[in-house]
């Protein structure tokens, strides 16, 4: 077996994800086929790269030997490609912008506004549950842009050829339960008004698990904790199955409540991120714009602002200290 870049690549995402799991997934590949791919290059150079803990891939001393030669192949070959892609692209195409974002309730009034400012520029949108997923697209050249959330106390593995503006340092992350659930009742929410509850989480969103198991420990909590995407979850919830945290700028129905949670135990930094700032420029206005516009939307966001002493203000597109 002869190593190509791809089985290269697939060394540096198993080493920066840490996970078998994480790595197929970026690598868009199952993770049977990456097992059976890592198993035949450690075949090809005779020795265990990585060694398989319950906790997920940690690389031998083989394996940081292999990794520092390879990353820098890696890295060139992506510049190859980026710097292949754009030429190309300017010599065939008209103006395009591909944005990259995780799920947020900004992203229909991003799209909008960036029409209005960016006329006959074709605009394409790639969702992912994995911030740095993005980033390493923003990165290769397959995103212009991305806007990503960084969970507290999981920070993101943001690449050294990238700019970032951070639009918010510190977002709230509420919680999300059924409309009658006695919780409900009140604006603020406490943890301890959940212990008897299971709750769900979508453990593919970096950082997102870690940042929930921080949060029940701290509170005393070790309730039952279902494993889930976020969609499956909203059912969930609307039927009093489970709760789970959810971003502030989500919506309540008339079977589900939204609710910031005492002392806002875990919140989440907003950044994009482009390879230049004349890129971040381009589309940073509108982003900032459409994210206040969902804020104010939301009722349970929107009181949240007005109690913390901030709004936003029209004029400017800043925070202030709100009237009283």
């Amino acid at each position: 077996m002869e190593l190509e870049v791809r089985h290269l690549r697939a060394l540096c995402a198993i080493a920066d994800s840490g996970s078998l799991h994480k790595a197929a997934r970026q690598l868009g590949m199952s993770q049977p086929s990456l097992t059976t791919q890592l198993r035949r290059i450690e075949h090809a150079l005779g020795g265990q790269l990585f060694a398989r803990e319950r906790t997920g891939c940690r690389p031998t001393p083989l394996g940081r030997v292999v990794l520092s030669r390879a990353r820098p192949l890696v890295t060139e070959m992506r510049a190859l490609v980026t710097e292949t892609m754009a030429a190309a692209a300017r010599a065939t195409e008209g103006p395009r912008l591909r944005v990259g974002s995780t799920a947020s309730r900004a992203i229909p009034g991003w799209l909008r506004r960036l029409r209005v400012r960016l006329p006959g520029t074709e605009i394409s949108l790639q969702m992912d549950v994995s911030a740095n997923a993005l980033l390493r697209m923003v990165a290769d050249g397959q995103l212009d842009v991305a806007f990503v959330h960084e969970v507290e106390g999981s920070p993101l593995r943001l690449p050294e050829t990238l700019r970032r503006r951070v639009l918010l340092d510190r977002e709230p992350q509420f919680v999300s339960l059924a409309a009658d659930h006695p919780a409900a009742e009140h604006p603020v929410v406490s943890l301890r008004d959940l212990a008897a509850d299971r709750w769900m989480v979508d453990p593919t969103v970096d950082g997102e698990w870690d940042g929930l198991r921080r949060v029940l420990t701290s509170a005393g909590l070790n309730p039952p904790v279902l494993h889930g995407d976020y969609l499956t979850a909203a059912s969930l919830v609307a039927s009093g199955e489970v709760v789970t945290l959810c971003q502030p700028t989500s919506r309540g129905r008339a079977d589900m409540a939204v609710r910031p949670l005492d002392g806002d135990p875990l919140g989440v930094r907003l950044l994009a991120a482009a390879r230049t700032d004349d890129e971040l420029d381009a589309v940073y206005g509108e982003l900032e714009a459409a994210y206040w516009e969902a804020a104010q939307q939301s009722p349970a966001y929107a009181e949240w602002l007005l109690r913390a002493g901030e709004t936003r203000a029209a004029a400017t597109g800043t925070l202030v200290p709100a009237s009283r």
